[in-house]
């Protein structure tokens, strides 16, 4: 009985996905796909490295919370890349 509920919350989450919510996963996709181009296959190491609360910077990758524009210019800085490299992909 347990594991349909699960489903059917997931399920119902999926539907919700719209505007802003598609936006953070967009943004927690790229911060992903950076970090590991970066060379870190853990979210931890990256946030421990950078100075960043971990548990925030593992929901922004989730595409939870809702992230600042400074602690996006945080993470953007701690990858090493401009504002205009970051949003150059993924964000059509």
């Amino acid at each position: 009985m347990a594991k349909k509920t699960i489903k059917a919350v997931k399920s119902k989450k999926a539907k919700q996905l719209t505007g802003a919510n598609v936006d953070f996963m967009k943004l927690g996709k790229r911060m992903r796909e950076l970090r590991i181009k970066k060379g870190y296959s853990s979210f931890e190491s990256f946030a421990y490295d950078n100075d960043l609360p971990r548990v925030l910077y593992g929901n922004y990758e989730k595409g939870e919370g809702n992230i600042t524009y400074k602690n996006l210019l945080k993470v953007i800085k701690a990858l090493n890349i401009s504002i205009t490299e970051f949003f150059s992909e993924g964000f059509k």
